[in-house]
């Protein structure tokens, strides 16, 4: 079974973000990652971590105006002295948290700019923060973003992201493969994961059901053999990497909705 965390982002929305720690612990995650933390002090969100045996997995690092629309900083032209601020703050978190992952939004094409105007400009901002991130010993991701949920993101597809991966060319630069994304955008998702897993590329998975985004159990995709075909990869080549849960609970913020859903993953072995 491979190792889940929960996403306290979307996960127990009925909640206060601080009460969410608890609440995972209890329901069994182990890790936990969210959107972002910077609303809150590093110290409480450590405290909580602490208190509850949790794991910090991943974080996102400062996207730009999140509320005005804007999805991260690292393909926009201009911005450059933006996305190095966002990203020394993110370290400071990360350290702070004991997270070893961020994940690095590339941010939606600008109007009138193509993926190939703007792509020589994220792999410069992408190798530069790849060796900041480097040097607290931390790994950067890059996620590629279905177009229907983010219309007009850089990234949408796992060759694309794979590809500019290899062309950073920095050990710590790694792929966060959603297979909600993927499926949305190309599917064969069981394909890919054989495929992808074994490069040493892939830092992170994340799931949810596809097409409405709430438990893995719902929805289209087969998870308990998409989780096989993870154990089984995993156990040829080492792969030890975190699940995250990122979707919305189909019960909503109803008390313990978050939990009574959880039978995708409490459930008998497969």
């Amino acid at each position: 079974m491979p190792r889940f965390a929960a996403n306290l982002s979307m996960l127990y929305p009925e909640l206060d973000f601080m009460d969410r720690f608890e609440a995972a612990a209890r329901d069994g995650f182990q890790g936990v990652e969210y959107l972002f933390p910077y609303a809150w002090q590093a110290d409480d969100i450590a405290a909580h971590l602490r208190a509850n045996k949790l794991q910090q997995v991943l974080f996102n690092a400062p996207p730009g105006d999140w509320d005005r629309g804007e999805r991260g900083l690292a393909c926009l032209p201009g911005r450059e002295q933006e996305f190095r601020k966002a990203i020394a703050r993110a370290m400071e978190y990360a350290v702070a948290l004991d997270c070893p992952r961020v994940h690095v939004m590339a941010g939606l094409l600008p109007e009138g700019k193509t993926v190939a105007d703007v792509q020589p400009l994220y792999i410069d901002n992408l190798r530069w923060a790849a060796a900041e991130a480097a040097k607290v010993g931390r790994d950067l991701l890059i996620e590629p973003i279905n177009g229907r949920d983010m219309p007009g993101f850089f990234l949408s597809r796992q060759d694309q992201a794979h590809a500019i991966v290899e062309a950073v060319s920095a050990s710590n630069l790694k792929v966060q493969f959603d297979l909600y994304h993927c499926q949305i955008v190309e599917g064969d998702v069981a394909m890919k994961l054989r495929r992808y897993l074994p490069t040493g590329r892939v830092g992170h998975l994340q799931i949810a059901g596809v097409p409405m985004r709430h438990e893995p159990d719902l929805g289209e995709l087969h998870h308990p053999y998409l989780f096989e075909v993870i154990d089984e990869v995993s156990a040829a080549t080492g792969w030890d990497g975190w699940v995250g849960c990122e979707y919305r609970p189909a019960r909503g913020a109803v008390p313990n909705g978050t939990s009574d859903g959880l039978g995708w993953m409490r459930g008998p072995a497969r």
